[in-house]
């Protein structure tokens, strides 16, 4: 990859950005195609009402360990110095903040990505979460929430290096991560035939996964052609989401980075998906008690989020994609967090029985 005339030309800030757009662009077309959302896979699994949602997040989630580690493998791509792996890491934040993120899944009926596909597609009550969530992902960094996430990460934490990486724990190598996203693979093309799913939600949600893995290896390849740092990442939602609310507040000549053509790009994606398959729809609240619950939902999984170091996405795709420890047990805490909060809020009606004959 020569980007050197590119760069040049647009300067590195720029590329970097675009690089940002151009992937969030195609995440938001497959996302909105595929309906891909972890909370309506969680939801379908623990209430066994269909494999549907399930096999097209498992598309989504071996393509991208799949593709990830091949790349890693062949020699294109290096993450040992992501952050899910290099920094010193929090177990303690990455449990309670993923039960608190799967619990706000919940309640707003939607992760974060998801609420920025459906608010491209004029969901207002998506748009409002979107809002208080990257609101309270930004307070959970560095504001009023910033002391109480500190204190939580710090009661449990790990060595960043060998430690979080549970393919060098393990003795498994990339190769077998390769074979470890195979059989999710599999998994998948099992729920979908069960559910009769679809091609366009087969490709779309395996198009999600791909992105993830083209976000790690084009971050990787302009860094090592870049004489700027240029972090190594994929897709998250939770810091990129109160990057961009900080732009917009912030005075005008704030530096552009990938998280910055990230957030605009899925919503563009999503837009144009959605204007495609003529699905374009103003939606509001129908009552008070649901925009509470809405409002609640975006409150947990912004600090949620922040507190696990990523998203259903960013931590729940992207992080496990490299097998980074805590981005697992994040996963983990949201499928449980979620699952509970299923079943005391949104429990499944009973079948009516039949009145009795005299």
């Amino acid at each position: 990859m020569d980007l050197d005339s590119l760069t040049e030309l647009l300067g590195e800030k720029t590329i970097i950005t675009l690089t940002g757009l151009s992937i969030g662009v195609f995440f938001g077309i497959f996302a909105q195609r595929s309906r891909f959302c972890l909370r309506s896979a969680v939801v379908e699994f623990w209430n066994r009402q269909g494999t549907t949602r399930l096999s097209v997040w498992l598309f989504a989630f071996s393509s991208a360990v799949i593709a990830t580690q091949l790349f890693i493998s062949v020699g294109w791509l290096d993450v040992s110095q992501a952050r899910q792996l290099a920094a010193t890491g929090s177990l303690s934040g990455a449990l309670i903040g993923g039960l608190l993120f799967g619990i706000g899944m919940i309640l707003a009926r939607g992760c974060s990505s998801r609420m920025l596909v459906l608010a491209a597609n004029g969901n207002l009550r998506a748009l409002l979460t979107g809002l208080i969530f990257a609101v309270v992902a930004q307070a959970s960094l560095s504001g009023l929430l910033s002391p109480l996430r500190s204190w939580l990460s710090s009661l449990w934490t790990i060595d960043g290096g060998g430690a979080r990486d549970l393919l060098a724990t393990f003795h498994l190598g990339h190769p077998g991560g390769v074979i470890f996203g195979l059989i999710w693979l599999a998994a998948a093309i099992y729920f979908a035939r069960r559910a009769q799913l679809g091609w366009r939600e087969r490709l779309g949600g395996s198009g999600v996964g791909l992105t993830i893995a083209f976000a790690w290896l084009a971050t990787y390849q302009i860094g090592t052609q870049s004489f700027e740092i240029v972090p190594v990442q994929s897709l998250s939602f939770t810091g990129p989401s109160a990057d961009v609310l900080m732009l917009v507040l912030s005075p005008p000549g704030q530096p552009w980075n990938f998280n910055i053509g990230l957030v605009p790009g899925v919503v563009l994606g999503s837009f144009l998906a959605a204007l495609w398959g003529r699905e374009l729809k103003l939606e509001g609240f129908k009552d008070g008690h649901s925009m509470r619950r809405y409002i609640a939902g975006a409150v947990c999984m912004g600090f949620g989020g922040m507190l696990a170091g990523g998203c259903a996405v960013g931590a729940g795709v992207s992080g496990a994609s490299v097998f980074a420890l805590t981005a697992w047990l994040a996963l983990i805490g949201m499928w449980a967090g979620a699952g509970l909060a299923n079943a005391a809020l949104d429990k499944p009606e009973p079948d009516r029985l039949p009145a009795l004959q005299p």
